[in-house]
């Protein structure tokens, strides 16, 4: 399966416990997509590795963070004032919200192997 929108970074503890880090800044038009790739990442360990996850130095097979933010953005018009010397700024119209998607998942070596491979990740 090929991912357009997350892109997993990995990690590796010194107990060979792997994580993979991806985050998502999108568009309303696109947010639907990312949760989209969220949802078969993680249908897909639940269903090879059971729906039971939780931290795996504790002998769970997977585990994941799932978090995600709005954000608008306000732009600010700096004018430099060459009489007083100084800087000030107007405050413009809020934009359009920004979604960003944060996901970590992490999990024993057979779990990071078969997630590689899966996702066909570096």
């Amino acid at each position: 399966m090929t991912l357009n929108y997350l892109d997993f970074e990995y990690s590796e503890d010194t107990e060979g416990i792997g994580t993979f880090d991806a985050m998502a800044s999108v568009g309303a038009a696109q947010v639907g997509a990312v949760y989209a790739e969220v949802e078969q990442v993680l249908a897909w360990a639940a269903r090879h590795f059971g729906r039971e996850c939780g931290p795996v130095d504790e002998g769970f097979e997977w585990h994941h963070d799932l978090q995600a933010q709005q954000e608008f953005t306000v732009n600010e018009h700096p004018v430099f004032d060459p009489l007083s010397g100084r800087v000030r700024t107007q405050t413009g119209q809020a934009g359009a919200p920004r979604y960003t998607v944060t996901l970590s998942i992490s999990g024993s070596s057979a779990f990071c192997e078969a997630l590689r491979a899966q996702f066909d990740l570096d």
